[in-house]
């Protein structure tokens, strides 16, 4: 027995009120997940310096008293304790994950979002929305948009006012891109906003970061011609969840993984304009990330 009308728009109701909750769900524990990643960064930079101080004191003052007194053990203490502030100086507790747990926690996450978009049937291109107004300072979150309809369609600005999860004109839905804890982290560890820096800063400074401070690559190249950004990620930690975020369709061919999503969020919150992530994978050899974004001009 077919239901009535009212039972559908009932029915209806209660699909949008559940893929609601859920969305805002997802969107807690992104926001939860990327707090935790700057505290551990935080963590990571900061420099035993008060024990390494202590020792480079007490080594020096030591050495002075060998001079004066002419004695060989205080030299050698002084030595040796100089010798351990250094080293403390520059040498600091980083514990190390392996990277199969970090796949698997984040794969779980995309695999919501891939049945969500799944139910939904949603078929625009997800779309890397700007800081709205741009240049906001402080500015630490992130939006993806995917319309219902196919293509590249965008809301309004008033229409992103309150951060909403369903958009309604043009309908489509909002999400927290998973790649905007890794945005935060790599503006923390250069030390600038990029809302006030540009695409050469970009170019010029990143693969440093991800090469010699995040290690999370051997080598990073970025190319810009035009409205269209070339990237080239080596020899990355993010390659196996890549060839897994590959078999989910509605994620892989819309925001991509956690990676190149924060390259997207990067490239919005840089050049101020809406990105697209036009393709994205792993080369043949299976080292390489290569990503090709898009920058709208509406």
């Amino acid at each position: 027995m077919s239901e009535s009308p009212e039972e559908h728009q009932e029915s209806q109701s209660e699909t949008n009120r559940s893929g609601q909750a859920l969305v805002e769900r997802i969107h807690e524990l992104e926001n939860e997940k990327a707090a935790i990643s700057l505290r551990l960064w935080k963590q990571r930079r900061r420099p035993s310096g008060m024990i390494s101080y202590v020792l480079l004191i007490a080594g020096a003052v030591a050495l002075i008293i060998s001079i004066l007194q002419a004695s060989t053990i205080l030299a050698f203490i002084g030595l040796s304790l100089t010798f351990w502030g250094v080293l403390f100086l520059f040498v600091k507790p980083v514990k190390y994950v392996k990277p199969s747990l970090i796949d698997s926690t984040a794969i779980s996450s995309l695999e919501t979002i891939h049945r969500v978009l799944s139910d939904l049937d949603y078929k625009g291109t997800a779309v890397h929305l700007p800081p709205l107004p741009y240049f906001l300072k402080g500015y630490k979150g992130g939006t993806v948009y995917i319309s219902s309809e196919k293509g590249h369609l965008l809301p309004s600005a008033n229409e992103l006012i309150g951060e909403k999860a369903f958009i309604k004109n043009p309908k489509g839905i909002c999400l927290v891109p998973p790649g905007v804890g890794l945005t935060n982290l790599y503006e923390e560890g250069l030390g600038k906003e990029f809302q006030q820096v540009d695409f050469e800063y970009l170019k010029d400074n990143l693969p440093t970061l991800f090469v010699q401070d995040l290690e999370i690559a051997t080598n990073l190249e970025m190319d810009k011609e035009n409205n269209r950004i070339h990237v080239k990620i080596e020899g990355s930690v993010f390659k196996d969840l890549c060839r897994q975020v590959e078999a989910l369709g509605n994620v892989c061919n819309s925001f991509g993984c956690p990676l190149c999503s924060s390259i997207a969020c990067t490239l919005a919150r840089t050049l101020g304009k809406p990105i697209i992530i036009e393709k994205a994978g792993l080369t043949p050899d299976g080292n390489t990330i290569e990503a090709d974004f898009r920058m709208m001009e509406e």
